[in-house]
């Protein structure tokens, strides 16, 4: 019996292809992608096959690693057991969410903004999902204690809780009586709603929503999908008056493979929930028995250029590509907009708009153009 193919790798194997050309036919682009002095995603243990004789993606590569959150992970990534494409990923869509929405592009008729939905699918429990996240908490927090205690949030249970976290005021007209007649009616606020829209939502456990979004009438991931598309958020329901506009939403969920399998059906698959997210595969980078140093690392400068990159990205407004950035720009399009037939298809079917926010997150703390 033959083997089929793996689209992933075909994939794969085609981007690099495709880039290696266009470096080597625009020097003057390589030469700026300096790599790192360490490439933090190198492990003994890269190209084994997995138990289940599936092969493990290849390493994020060292240009990844861009900037600020290039610096963050290379200075976290000694002392921690997180994969360090689940902390790269992570710190980008906190970072994206904390500056909120005035940093975006267009498109056409569409608006993209700097907040992105990422899942991190480890192989089991053991992946340090948790962790990874938490290190990068732990630098955010530096930046906006504030945001870091109210904005972030966990329990994707329903669509109308969702809807209530970014809610907006709530009205509603109330009688004007003269004793036991009325005279008019007038506008009385029942709710002030929230004021600040940023949301970051870290679930640890994804296959919880996903269970939710499998029963009937519940409108998750609807909402999910709105959330992701404009951030305005209703649900037509008598018992639910609350609405939001102008949310700014982003996620971050954790699950193991074999849940994610269990649980991620072929609808959501196909209808959109699935390709608005960054899917990362996450392993432990290394043992360490005794724990990392992280306490030990010097972090004040790092924390300076982030609270730096905030500002900007929070007065940043609308962005545009710089020249270079339109050469390579028209050079991946092709590729990423060459639809794929299947689940992985359909998964990965929303891949310039992903590559696009990636973008827009990585150089929206930058006074330059993206």
């Amino acid at each position: 019996m033959s083997t089929i193919p793996n689209p992933f790798d075909q994939l794969q194997v085609r981007r690099r292809a495709e880039a290696k050309t266009f470096l080597e036919a625009h020097p003057e682009i390589g030469s700026k992608l300096v790599p790192p002095e360490s490439d933090p995603t190198s492990r003994e243990e890269d190209g084994h096959e997995e138990n289940n004789g599936s092969k493990w993606p290849a390493p994020l590569a060292s240009q990844a690693f861009h900037g600020i959150a290039g610096a963050i992970v290379h200075a976290i990534e000694p002392h921690t057991e997180a994969d360090p494409a689940a902390l790269l990923i992570q710190f980008l869509v906190g970072f994206g969410n904390l500056i909120g929405p005035r940093a975006y592009t267009t498109v056409e008729a569409d608006r993209h903004g700097c907040n992105l939905f990422a899942a991190i699918v480890g192989v089991s429990a053991k992946g340090r999902k948790g962790t990874s996240w938490g290190h990068c908490r732990r630098v955010l927090d530096n930046v906006d204690t504030a945001w870091t205690n109210e904005r972030i949030q966990g329990g994707l249970s329903s669509g109308e809780g969702l809807v209530w976290a970014v809610r907006d005021p709530i009205e509603k007209q109330e009688p004007v009586r003269d004793g036991k007649q009325i005279t008019g009616y007038q506008t009385v606020k029942v709710d002030a709603g929230v004021s600040d829209k940023r949301l970051l939502i870290v679930e640890s456990e994804l296959a919880s929503a996903l269970r939710v979004m499998g029963r009937e009438g519940s409108t998750l991931s609807p909402l999910i999908r709105q959330a992701w598309d404009t951030g305005d958020l209703r649900v037509l329901t008598k018992n639910s008056p609350a609405k939001a506009t102008g949310a700014h939403i982003s996620i971050i969920g954790h699950i193991t493979r074999d849940e994610l399998l269990r649980f991620l059906s072929s609808t959501e698959t196909a209808n959109g929930f699935a390709n608005r997210f960054l899917w990362v595969c996450a392993r432990r980078s290394k043992l360490l028995p005794e724990g990392g140093r992280i306490h030990d690392v010097d972090l004040s400068s790092i924390i300076q250029r982030l609270t730096n990159a905030v500002s900007a990205g929070q007065s940043a407004g609308e962005l545009s590509r710089d020249e270079t950035a339109r050469k390579i720009w028209r050079r991946v399009y092709p590729v990423l907009s060459d639809g794929k037939t299947g689940m992985f298809g359909s998964a990965t079917s929303r891949a310039e708009a992903q590559v696009l926010r990636l973008a827009l997150v990585c150089f929206a703390g930058q006074s330059t153009g993206y």
